[in-house]
């Protein structure tokens, strides 16, 4: 078939009700951010932390998913980091909430039709490598997805992307220097590993834990690797970072609670603002 015959098709409605929501989004503020952010538990506090600011629930935005886990505002915040516009997720949605892949990763889209061309993404995570300790900042350079299926499974809308997404460099070299070269800076305690999804709500048995460092994760968590294939999907390049505010099950000789992971957040959340203060400018000198 010649080009002057191909038939254009209809946009999907998974395209349509993201372009709905970037829209409403855009009209309650003037900026126009090219960096997102996606805060995890016990890290939203950052949010706080942005000038001219415009904050918007999720439950206001058309079609948007809302948050119910511990620790998780639920709003989007569009403000500038050192001059820098973005666009922050203060919580997110998980599947072990009751959502589909497809709404986990619908903020994401969503981000992507507000303009957004990077993205960091945050969680907090349990420490499976033993050189970690509780509180350190893992900059993520991999992932292991196994939550048992995949975002994009379904028809392919190609206004997001390409049938078969890469996911070689998906999380950005240079942004992994970056966040490592300012935590070095700083002074903060930093490292650099692979995070691996499950599907939670229940924490993971010390069986699991000896499986996951066996096959070469050294961090395990509820959340991320869903937006990060997003982000491919969408040529989004990402930077990833875990707050470890747990060590995984049978690492300590203690149960782990929600409380827990709380609590780590709040202590770290000095180096944390310091450390998104750094790189974000970082992030925003060589968009495409």
């Amino acid at each position: 078939m010649s080009a002057s015959n191909a038939v254009e098709t209809k946009p999907s409605r998974d395209f349509l009700r993201a372009e709905r929501a970037a829209k409403f989004i855009l009209a309650k503020t003037k900026l126009r951010p090219r960096i997102g952010l996606v805060l995890g538990s016990g890290l939203g506090a950052f949010a706080n932390e942005l000038a001219s600011a415009t904050r918007i629930d999720y439950k206001k935005i058309p079609n948007f998913p809302q948050s119910t886990a511990i620790g998780h505002a639920g709003r989007m915040v569009i403000g500038k980091v050192a001059n820098v516009p973005v666009a922050a997720m203060q919580g997110r949605v998980h599947f072990y909430e009751g959502y589909t892949p497809q709404q986990v990763i619908f903020p994401m889209r969503v981000m992507a039709r507000m303009g957004v061309r990077a993205v960091l993404i945050t969680n907090a995570a349990g420490g499976i490598n033993r050189d970690f300790k509780q509180g350190c900042l893992v900059v993520l350079r991999d992932h292991m997805n196994l939550q048992g299926t995949n975002p994009l499974i379904g028809p392919n809308e190609d206004r997001f992307g390409v049938r078969f997404p890469d996911l070689t460099t998906v999380y950005w070299k240079p942004y992994q220097e970056a966040a490592l070269q300012e935590g070095k800076r700083l002074k903060i305690e930093m490292a650099h590993g692979v995070y691996a999804a499950l599907t939670g709500p229940s924490y993971e048995t010390p069986a699991e834990i000896r499986y996951l460092r066996g096959i070469g994760a050294d961090l395990v968590g509820m959340s991320t690797v869903w937006e990060v294939i997003a982000a491919a999907h969408l040529g989004i390049r990402v930077l990833g970072i875990s707050c470890v505010t747990n060590m995984a099950a049978g690492i300590l000789d203690q149960p782990i609670t929600s409380e827990e992971v709380m609590e780590t957040g709040e202590r770290v959340k000095a180096d944390f603002v310091a450390l998104l203060r750094a790189v974000i400018p970082r992030m925003s000198e060589n968009l495409a």
